[in-house]
């Protein structure tokens, strides 16, 4: 891979550039992505190879449908918060230089193994989607579905991602939109009709087992604009008619039909 070395460490599955010393929300959220992931794979993983890896968010609606990220054919692609990596295999069948970086051992080991059954290449980086070993504009793409945009702090992941793109390079993220994080309670198995948080100052969400972080619309927009990142789309995803998924109670599909619960940005580095 020009011009991308690799960092020391002694992890046998995956490059381990990781530091010991987290913040509280990345401690307790790797605890949680270690302790789950091998129920989420089995729970979320027929799903996400039903789809070949290559579709966004819950309802996972085909990126050949959406286009976000456009043609990856020798183009450098890095998935923050990879999980078992099933955005990236399915990136490198069709040409990318996929590289995927998580926080949790157990999500990379599944990640490994799994590169390895699907027969292709995915560099594998243990370590924060906040700071990334690798150098500066080394990328073409950075992207993450419900990822390190979702799990760790905007502030510090957003000018990672734009420090490590190319002038030019294209970074897009799925999430949940403010909407969902309004009306949905802590307590309940789908969103509601009604607002139970205040929109302005949504910021970091404490739940039972994860720490999750969230930003106003405008917010997103001061923070892309403040490191040099051009909005190019936000996509406001809705199911479509008769969709299922593994991730979300049936009800929440009423929800997402009539209000948007998830979202993209799609927003490019500017200097090409």
């Amino acid at each position: 891979m020009a011009g991308i070395p690799a960092p020391t460490g002694s992890g046998d599955s995956a490059e381990d550039a990781f530091e010991t010393s987290l913040p509280d929300y990345a401690a307790r959220n790797r605890a949680h992505w270690n302790a789950a992931s091998a129920r989420y794979q089995a729970e979320q993983g027929r799903q996400l190879r039903d789809s070949g890896g290559l579709a966004w968010g819950v309802w996972q609606i085909p990126e050949a449908e959406l286009r976000i990220l456009g043609d990856v054919a020798g183009r450098t692609t890095l998935e923050l918060g990879c999980g078992a990596a099933q955005w990236s295999i399915g990136l490198a069948r069709v040409g990318a230089v996929a590289i995927g970086v998580d926080l949790s051992e157990e999500q990379l080991k599944a990640a490994w193994v799994a590169s390895r059954e699907a027969g292709v290449t995915v560099r594998l980086l243990h370590a924060s989607g906040e700071a990334v070993p690798l150098p500066d504009a080394c990328v073409d793409i950075v992207f993450s579905d419900w990822g390190a945009f979702r799990f760790a702090d905007p502030d510090l992941v957003v000018p990672e991602a734009a420090r490590l793109l190319r002038p030019g390079g294209l970074l897009a993220f799925s999430t949940a939109t403010p909407l969902l994080d309004l009306c949905w309670a802590d307590d309940a198995v789908s969103p509601g009709d009604r607002l139970l948080r205040d929109y302005f100052g949504l910021g970091r969400l404490d739940f039972a087992t994860t720490i999750e972080f969230q930003r106003t619309t405008g917010d997103w927009i001061r923070l892309f604009r403040r490191h040099g990142l051009a909005i190019e789309d936000l996509i406001e995803l809705r199911p479509p008619e008769g969709a299922t998924t593994t991730y979300w109670e049936p009800e929440a599909y009423d929800w997402a039909r009539r209000w948007p619960a998830e979202q993209i940005w799609r927003v490019r580095r500017e200097g090409a």
